[in-house]
């Protein structure tokens, strides 16, 4: 979120519902300057209503990955970008990627994958 908001992303909001990570990422954020800049919500990502998001970063599970896509699909604007660190949505081509193993990113713009979904490339939509 603080990476997020340095590249000039606004507004830079984070969702956990860990006590310790939302604690781990405030705390953070204050270290680093940003306190009052960005936030961390104790907010359950799948009842947050996404469709107001253009820029999303998700760090989460393989396991995670499959229903994610499946909210992303149905709640974001095709202007959205969607960035994965990490681990890629597996059935998505990304738009581009940048670094390499744990510090690999994958960047999905959600026009692109709705194409795709529609046209039968680059696999099912989730």
């Amino acid at each position: 979120v603080v990476e997020a908001y340095k590249q000039g992303l606004r507004p830079a909001v984070g969702y956990e519902l860990n006590p310790w990570l939302l604690c781990l990422s405030n705390y953070r954020a204050w270290k680093a300057g940003y306190h009052g800049k960005v936030s961390f919500l104790k907010k359950d990502l799948w009842k947050v209503n996404l469709s107001d998001c253009y820029n999303v970063i998700v760090f989460l599970a393989p396991s995670v990955k499959p229903p994610l896509a499946a909210k992303l699909l149905a709640e974001l604007p095709d202007e959205a970008r969607v960035v994965a660190g990490r681990f890629p949505f597996p059935s998505w081509t990304p738009s581009s990627t940048l670094g390499q193993g744990l510090e690999q990113v994958w960047a999905y713009d959600m026009k692109e994958v709705r194409r795709a979904a529609r046209s039968g490339t680059g696999g099912s939509p989730v």
